[in-house]
């Protein structure tokens, strides 16, 4: 049995939402000067290299790169080694979105109560999942998660007669209706199968995947190839101002169902794909 000192966990997430506010990921940046080297619109051309721009600033200054910085979600491999010490885990994490947020200058989006709409004033409480891992170790993932795109997401409980065109034709739908509002380009996650909230947990995750990388199943990796393309080729593009920039990668992660259901979630992402990660 390992300690770790609740405090040690709080630090690691303070430290994890100022970066993943300030610095995206250097896949994320490949995948848009790729884009933008391609890009067909002069506007939509012009929009990628500002939001290119945007993320060098934001990285070089260390400040925030969208004034929404997200609904601090965090994704949890705790070791089954491991006893935490001095506090409790779920208290570690919001302490460190509380410290982080506002030692960050990072805008507060909370609010304690949906209908009554009085903000917390620091961001918490996050969004944790946590999942019990193999180990001694803790691994802590935090992802700022925009409104624009959380608020173009939407789980269908499809027939099982649907099928896979089922399956392409609402992913590609909802990507259509989302239109500039979850500012693309962006990534767009696919959770299929499990239940109502584990298909929409699959697709919240696939956004961590990265840009890239290919699906270990061949079935899923040409799947995501082709919804890529269509996806592209609705003539959104960047910001919804034209462009053949919709999306930068289609992410799919799969659970068994039951023989009865379908589910499918989709779970867009804007092109601050912010999350960072790290190991105690």
């Amino acid at each position: 049995m390992r300690n770790i000192e609740a405090n040690v966990i709080s630090d690691t997430v303070r430290r994890l939402c100022m970066e993943a506010n300030y610095h995206l990921g250097d896949d994320v940046l490949e995948a848009l000067n790729k884009f933008e080297a391609v890009e067909e619109s002069p506007l939509g051309k012009n929009i990628l290299k500002q939001i290119i721009q945007n993320a060098e600033i934001a990285h070089s200054e260390e400040v925030a790169m969208c004034q929404d910085t997200g609904f601090a979600v965090a994704f949890v491999e705790l070791g089954q080694e491991v006893h935490i010490t001095g506090g409790g885990l779920n208290d570690a994490i919001n302490d460190g979105i509380h410290r982080g947020y506002a030692d960050g200058y990072l805008r507060k989006s909370i609010v304690e109560d949906p209908l009554r709409r009085k903000n917390t004033g620091d961001n918490t409480p996050g969004v944790i999942h946590l999942e019990m891992v193999p180990g001694d170790k803790i691994k802590v993932i935090i992802a700022p998660k925009g409104g624009g795109s959380e608020n173009m997401s939407e789980v269908k409980m499809m027939k099982p007669a649907d099928g896979v065109e089922g399956l392409k034709a609402f992913v590609i739908d909802r990507v259509r209706r989302s239109g500039g509002n979850p500012c693309p380009p962006v990534i767009v996650g696919v959770g299929v199968g499990g239940t109502f909230e584990k298909c929409a947990y699959l697709a919240k995750k696939a956004l961590l995947r990265r840009i890239g990388s290919t699906h270990p199943d061949p079935f899923y990796a040409e799947m995501e190839k082709e919804l890529l393309v269509k996806i592209n080729n609705l003539g959104i593009g960047p910001q919804g101002l034209g462009g053949r920039t919709m999306a930068l990668a289609v992410h799919i992660a799969e659970h068994p169902c039951h023989i009865a259901s379908f589910p499918v979630a989709v779970n867009l992402n804007c092109h601050a794909a912010r999350h960072k990660e790290a190991v105690i």
